[in-house]
Formats: structure tokens, C-alpha cells, sequence
């Protein structure tokens, strides 16, 4: 959802509903005059832009940021998030170690994405020893979310419905743990492919407190996207959602399009300008510029860009609002 999908809009129009919504910081900015020159402060007014958008929308809503680890100015992102006075921070693609240290002296919640117990295990111990707190919500991807996954593609073959279930079961014992040395329950959410009432009774009867979705939202109105994204979705059939290979090294989903199908062929995109977004990213090397190509996808651009998507999105067939997702989702 992020560079330009879930902005202030979409996130609003969530909260307004009583859902979270969530404003992702990725490349937030790409709008602004300035980016190409001053990506970081183009993003930073942008993150304060959106946020108050959002805020006008949901005035009492819960309303917070999705900030990447792998992010540069990652720490200045975070802190500026809180100072804007967010209910929560959500992070991951990568362990947020940190977090707590970035948000100290704020009233922002703290979240970290994990996908398996080990990750679990090890972000929530890192906390409890170095900043003797936790978790204040534990956010478990799975093998069916949209976008960067934290799976290897051998784990992602791997991963059938038992195991998937085990690997639940075990993150939330592991985060009950936590939770019972604080005396706090820590609410465990759920994300990566449910999108129907049915995939969330599935969710909660295996213990979760919620769910997260994020691809049911891209075809509302309210969604940040450019029409021709949301037609994308609309578009896609089944063989064309894939997993495809991505300039930072791990595995994502998305939609087959004249662009990825020349990546896949080994074809290779030298970057017009970098742009800042990776901390780890050598723009010699990479098949591609990410931060390009996923602006792309939210000006339309579709034949040019990377169309992240969940697993199922080739099921959606029309343009909804956001009331009617969380209708159909939670009533």
C-alpha cells in the first residue's frame, strides 16, 4: 500500500468507519515539487500533509503510520510520526530494534510486523531486555499478503494451511508470554489474503484479536490510487498475479504486466535519479528503481510500473466504497 496508495485519503475514510487506518510513509512525498531534489523533506511535509488530511476526515478516529525498517532516515521518520501525535506506529521489512528508543516521551503505540515465531521471538526479547517494555500490538503476515513478504520463495512453497496455522498458534504463545510479564493482553492482528467475512471468522476462530487487509481497499473510491491502478485489479485473472523479483532482495506479489514480464526476462532499468527510499539499495546493481516503478503504479502508469497486490485480488470486480468493504469484512 505503499507510495501513493494508502495516503490520508484512504486512511480517513478507514478511521471514519472505527477501523485503524493507516497512512503508509514509503516515498509519501512523491507528489510534492521537490521530491526529485529533496526527496527526505518532501516527505516529511508530506507525511504531516496526509496525516492531517486523514485527521480532518476521522477527527476521534485511530489513525497511524506504516514506517519500513529498510527505509533511509528510517529514525527521523518514526519521530516525526509521533511528534505529529499518530495512535500507532506499524514497522517492518526488517526488525524495528529501535522503536521504542524513537517514540519514548510520545503517546504512539508501537507495532511490529513479524511473519514467523522466530522473528516474533527475538524483536519482542530484544525489547523487553534493552527497553524493559513491549509490544503495544503484534502484527502477523502471511504467505498471501500483497507486496514484500517475509518469506523465502522456497518457504513460500512450503507453507500449506496446517503449517500456516501452527506457525499462528506458536506467535501468539510466544506473544502471551510477553503479554503475561507486563500483565497486558497484546493484541495479535492477522494480515495477508482475507478478504471475505469468511476468511475472517477463519482468522479470529484461530485465536487472533483482528484483522488486517489492505487489497479489498485499493478498488473503493476513497483509496489514494489513480483510476487506472484500481482497474489493474479489476483486470487481473488469476495466472497473472505472481511472484516476482524486487530490487531489495526479498520476494513480492504482484500483477504480471509488459515491464515485469521484461524483468523477468533479465532486462534491466538503470535508474534515472536515486531517490533516497533503501538504506541497503546500490543503484548500480538493481534490476530496477522501486521507488519509480511503484510511483508509476499510483500516477496509472500500469504497463511501466510494479503492481503490488494480495493474493486474490484477481477476485474483485467492481469499484466499492469503504463502508462497503468493512460491511462486507466484519457484518
Amino acid at each position: 500500500m505503499g507510495v501513493g496508495i494508502s495516503l490520508g485519503g484512504l486512511s480517513g475514510a478507514v478511521a471514519k468507519e472505527g477501523a485503524a487506518g493507516i497512512i503508509s510513509n514509503a516515498q509519501i512525498g512523491f507528489r510534492e515539487e521537490d521530491f526529485e531534489q529533496h526527496p527526505f523533506e518532501a516527505n516529511l511535509r508530506a507525511m504531516k500533509s496526509e496525516y492531517e488530511k486523514a485527521r480532518e476526515t476521522a477527527p476521534d478516529g485511530f489513525i497511524g503510520f506504516n514506517i519500513m525498517v529498510a527505509l533511509k532516515n528510517y529514525e527521523a521518520y518514526v519521530r516525526h510520526a509521533a511528534s505529529l501525535g499518530c495512535d500507532i506506529i506499524i514497522s517492518g521489512a526488517g526488525l524495528p530494534t529501535d522503536l521504542p528508543k524513537y517514540v519514548d516521551g510520545s503517546g504512539t503505540k508501537i507495532a511490529p510486523i513479524v511473519s514467523t515465531n522466530k522473528s516474533a521471538n527475538v524483536i519482542l526479547k530484544y525489547w523487553d531486555r534493552k527497553y524493559k517494555r513491549t509490544a503495544d500490538l503484534v502484527v502477523i503476515e502471511g504467505p498471501k499478503a500483497g507486496g514484500h513478504l517475509g518469506f523465502t520463495k522456497d518457504q513460500l512453497k512450503e507453507y500449506d494451511e496446517k503449517t500456516y496455522e501452527e506457525e499462528i498458534r506458536d506467535i501468539l504463545e510466544t506473544v502471551k508470554s510477553y503479554g503475561d510479564k507486563y500483565h497486558v493482553h497484546i493484541p495479535v492482528v492477522l494480515a495477508g489474503g482475507i478478504d471475505t467475512k469468511e476468511k475472517v471468522e477463519y482468522a479470529m476462530n484461530l485465536g487472533v484479536d483482528g484483522i488486517q487487509t489492505a487489497s479489498r481497499f485499493v478498488t473503493t473510491e476513497e483509496c489514494d490510487a489513480d483510476i487506472r491502478y484500481k482497474e489493474a485489479y479489476l483486470k487481473a485473472k488469476k495466472e497473472d498475479i505472481r511472484i516476482v523479483t524486487s530490487p531489495v532482495g526479498m520476494p513480492g506479489r504482484a500483477i504480471m504486466n509488459p515491464f515485469m514480464e521484461r524483468v523477468m526476462e533479465g532486462e534491466k532499468f538503470t535508474p534515472k535519479k536515486c531517490l533516497g527510499c533503501l538504506h541497503k539499495c546500490s543503484p548500480a546493481e538493481i534490476p530496477y528503481c522501486i521507488t519509480e516503478r511503484l510511483v508509476a503504479a499510483a500516477k496509472g502508469d500500469v504497463e511501466e510500473a510494479l503492481l503490488f497486490c494480495g493474493a486474490d485480488t484477481y477476485m474483485q470486480d467492481r469499484i466499492t466504497t469503504v463502508h462497503e468493504v468493512i460491511e462486507s469484512l466484519m457484518g
